[in-house]
């Protein structure tokens, strides 16, 4: 049988309190325990002038305005996508006791989600300036954990059967953009895989991990107000 965690409601300490030390859970399947994970190597995706890699799909879909992007529009709905989205391996890491666990660290201004949309066919010519369930389709997002100046991103999704080819991509280029703008310190990844790697993350020992992890912590940053990314004059055009 499954270990129960605290209540979700009681998990907002003891996340933030992993988080600071580095470590992050991960259940083992849809319905699996919970554990919390260090990793000898930790992934980062640098803020530097330049660190950003965008492939030419992404600077396609960028220059081409397709997606409506917004920030803590629908977290339930990202983190929901995010656990129901097929992966490379079977199976998902994200469970319902997560779900309800980041849904209050969202609540307690520590979690935030990044979305693309696309207006929908039969929505008025001149749809509102942030989109509705009415006007726009939700095709993409990502979801993260904020903690002073350290952003840690979990999960993003894409729903390409809905237009949303390369969504996730975009919202990563914008989540960079916001951090950057907003005076964060660190973007961490976690783990590194193949698709994260043509955006230009970087491995680190986790000792040497830890230090950059706590100054980020220390520093005091807020999330809002947003910052759409504006060029990709600044990315790295591989």
């Amino acid at each position: 049988m499954p270990r129960r965690g605290p209540q979700p409601h009681k998990t907002t300490p003891i996340l933030l309190a992993a988080y600071a030390q580095g470590a992050f859970p991960m259940a083992s399947s849809r319905h699996g325990r919970v554990e919390f994970y260090t990793a000898p190597a930790r992934s980062i995706l640098p803020l530097a002038d330049g660190a950003f890699r965008a492939p030419r799909s992404l600077r396609q879909v960028f220059t081409s305005g397709r997606f409506v992007i917004t920030t803590d529009a629908c977290f339930s709905r990202v983190i929901t996508h995010c656990a129901d989205t097929p992966r490379a391996e079977p199976g998902t890491w994200i469970n319902d006791w997560i779900i309800d666990a980041y849904t209050h660290l969202y609540h307690a201004g520590h979690a935030h989600s990044v979305e693309a949309w696309l207006p929908k066919a039969d929505a008025p010519t001149h749809t509102p300036s942030l989109p509705t369930e009415s006007t726009h389709t939700l095709v993409g997002g990502l979801y993260g954990v904020h903690l002073g100046a350290a952003f840690f991103g979990e999960s993003m999704f894409s729903l390409p059967h809905l237009g949303g080819s390369n969504a996730s991509k975009a919202c990563l280029l914008h989540l960079w953009h916001h951090l950057r703008a907003r005076g964060f310190a660190l973007l961490d990844t976690q783990l590194a895989n193949p698709h994260m790697q043509q955006f230009g993350i970087v491995e680190i020992p986790h000792e040497h991990f830890l230090p950059i992890l706590n100054a980020a912590t220390a520093k005091p940053t807020t999330w809002s107000p947003a910052h759409p990314a504006p060029t990709l004059l600044q990315y790295h055009r591989p």
